[in-house]
């Protein structure tokens, strides 16, 4: 079956399917043509919305024969990670609320406990579901419930610590869970590491074969979208004489094996399912599977296999979107700029060379880049040691996955004063994959870290130059944090004091806006909104936002109020440091800060969440005004205490994330 452009409602067997025991009343030549029909549904879908095609591509008759063979949700499916269960949203019911994807009020790009009673976790992050899965299990088998634990798991998952330490516990606990490795060499890229190699060589194994031959087979005669291009599914390692299977890994930890099998093959996974349901043990089922599978585009994308595009033309997979110069570009180029000028200059990713611009460096110097696989926390020790080998690493993970190293940042690293340099993407309010990716916590998290230095570019220029700073620090860490998306044009700064850029002024001082990183343009919109009711502003951005400069804290004691906006929660946040910077500095001057509140933000479009939160031009002008304004005002003790019993400790002001201080 072939996408037609514009086809978007579900096919004739698809539309019949409103929850799993529609699927388990199908025929083999019904399940065929249903898998025919969901791949052309995702395509359609997704190609309209944007998300993560890829993945679930891969997982189509996978994830029927998990629902053929349990019965959720009595039975748990967890999923790791969360992007590759469209399909269980479709079979489950949800096949209406792909129109809005990732969107206001539209489906989640991952299981959501809002959305359905077959969703347990959302599990956005990696290597984590075997854990889950473990405790879960444990706690069916004291309350004496006959609940089957179902774990699905990317083999890039695998390259995560804690699926390790949750193996070794599942295999002592000796409890009925059903782990299935959803094999397809990749997790956003190639999948790296041992454990990838040692799949590798099972890939040399005849057996194997067999199973590549079938789905050759089954690739030149399924009616997918459009004629399926049948490539290896693997890479074979060069060199490899003996085959070694992986059964011998896993049950040596006490973990029957099963496999491998066909993942596009709904009777074979089924039957591996249901005898590893039958054992009464821990099980591995072993599924190879082809991410991109069935729609030529996403086989043929070397990059990524559409892991999550924007919307795109179904008829060639290019992107709708209008080419811009992204943060993401700008980094990868400067990184190799300094590369070529410092030899002692290397790069780590943790599975995700292609999101964090890495693979730039590690085009031009191979040698120099260390992909570690989905184990932030090994990245972050593993730089450590490379600093302390006469090197200076430069680590680029999303804001979000930087917190699960916490740790390790703190006392492998920062205790050591190692000059290792971490560069976040994707920080502040990113969007439509919603809370587990919003990277709001770095600032207040890493702030507390002692000797770290933290970074807020504001445009492509400061982030080049900001870069180039970070790398020179020879005594400790440094972050550099910048936001998702397209790079506004530069603003220059009027002038510097210190380390601190002035980006608009005026001839009064009434209040000094201290706009972070991204937020200088809305700050330099506000102080000419602010300046028509008659009041003067100065816009600074500080740059380095850790440790707070001092500078910055004496132009605060040089106005009558000062107003901080962050793209970061407000706990611990910028303007709390700053607070706190100004009253150890005994500068009174009354502080106001705004930011993310500490709640978890519902997914939605960047500029969505910032208008709910009050963080735009017109918002923060207002509320400047009206503060400033307030200054002025006499004083009333009795009114001021009505108010103060009056106020909620939350409701809108606290959704919006204001609040103040004296």
């Amino acid at each position: 079956m072939r996408v037609e452009e514009g086809a978007a409602n579900p096919g004739r067997l698809l539309a019949t399917v409103r929850g799993p025991q529609d699927v388990k009343r199908m025929s083999a030549e019904e399940l065929d043509l249903l898998a025919a029909e969901i791949r052309d549904f995702l395509v359609a879908k997704v190609s309209r919305t944007g998300g993560h095609l890829g993945p679930n591509l891969g997982v189509v008759e996978l994830t029927l024969a998990m629902h053929r063979v349990f019965d959720s949700p009595r039975d748990r499916f967890l999923f790791d990670t969360g992007h590759q269960a469209y399909v269980h949203k479709m079979v489950t019911g949800r096949q209406d609320g792909f129109d809005n994807l990732r969107q206001r009020g539209g489906l989640s790009g991952y299981p959501s406990q809002a959305e359905s009673e077959h969703d347990l976790i959302e599990n956005s992050h990696a290597s984590t579901a075997l854990s889950y899965a473990d405790g879960l299990a444990k706690a069916y088998a004291l309350r004496g419930e006959r609940r089957d634990v179902v774990a699905v798991v990317g083999d890039g998952a695998l390259t995560g610590g804690m699926c390790w330490e949750a193996l070794n516990n599942i295999a002592a606990a000796r409890n009925p869970l059903v782990i299935v490795v959803n094999d397809n060499g990749r997790s956003y890229a190639p999948t790296i590491g041992g454990l990838a190699d040692h799949l590798s060589t099972l890939r040399l194994n005849p057996g194997y074969e067999r199973v590549l031959d079938v789905v050759k087979d089954a690739l030149g005669s399924t009616p997918l979208v459009g004629r399926p291009m049948y490539e290896v599914l693997h890479a074979v390692k060069k060199g490899i004489k003996d085959a070694v299977a992986p059964q011998a890994m896993f049950e040596d930890l006490g973990i029957k094996y099963v496999g491998p099998v066909d993942g596009h093959d709904v009777a074979a996974v089924e039957s591996a399912l249901r005898r590893a349901r039958g054992f009464g043990g821990p099980v591995i089922v072993h599924a190879v599977t082809r991410k991109g599978y069935g729609y030529r585009p996403a086989e043929e994308d070397e990059a990524d296999c559409f892991h999550s595009p924007s919307a795109f033309d179904v008829a060639n997979g290019k992107q709708l979107a209008a080419p811009s110069v992204k943060w993401t570009q700008v980094f990868a180029d400067e990184l190799v700029a300094v590369a070529d000028e410092r030899p002692d200059i290397v790069g780590i990713t943790a599975a995700m060379a292609e999101p964090t611009g890495i693979a730039a460096l590690a085009r031009k110097y191979p040698e120099r880049v260390y992909d570690v696989g989905i184990a932030e926390q090994h990245a972050a020790t593993s730089a450590a040691g490379l600093a302390l080998g006469g090197l200076h690493p430069v680590v680029a993970v999303y804001a979000t996955f930087l917190n699960r190293a916490f740790d390790q940042v703190l006392l492998d690293v920062a205790m050591h004063k190692l000059p290792v340099t971490f560069v976040l993407d994707r920080a502040g309010i990113t969007g439509p994959d919603g809370p587990s990716h919003y990277g709001i916590w770095d600032m207040s998290v890493f702030g507390v870290v002692p000797g770290l230095r933290i970074a807020a570019p504001r445009d492509a220029a400061t982030l080049r130059a900001e870069l180039r700073e970070a790398v020179a620090v020879d005594d400790g860490p440094t972050i550099l944090r910048f936001p998702t998306g397209s790079v506004a044009k530069d603003l220059p700064a009027v002038r510097r004091v210190g380390q601190v850029d002035v980006l608009a002024e005026s001839a009064r001082t009434d209040v000094l806006l201290v706009a972070v990183g991204a937020f200088g343009q809305l700050g330099v919109e506000v102080a000419a909104r602010v300046a028509e009711q008659g009041y003067g502003v100065t816009v600074v951005d500080p740059r380095w936002i850790r440790p707070i400069p001092e500078e910055l804290v004496t132009l605060a004691g040089e106005h009558r109020l000062v107003v901080t906006v962050e793209d970061g929660v407000r706990a611990g946040g910028v303007g709390d440091a700053l607070a706190k910077a100004m009253r150890d500095a005994d500068v009174t001057v009354p502080l106001r800060d705004l930011g993310v509140p500490s709640v978890w933000q519902p997914h939605g479009t960047r500029a969505q969440i910032l208008a709910d939160l009050g963080l735009t031009a017109q918002d923060v002008a207002r509320d400047v005004t009206g503060w400033v304004s307030r200054l002025d005002a006499p004083i009333e003790p009795v009114r001021i205490a009505a108010a103060a019993e009056q106020r909620p400790v939350s409701g809108d002001r606290a959704a919006k994330g204001r609040n103040g201080r004296a």
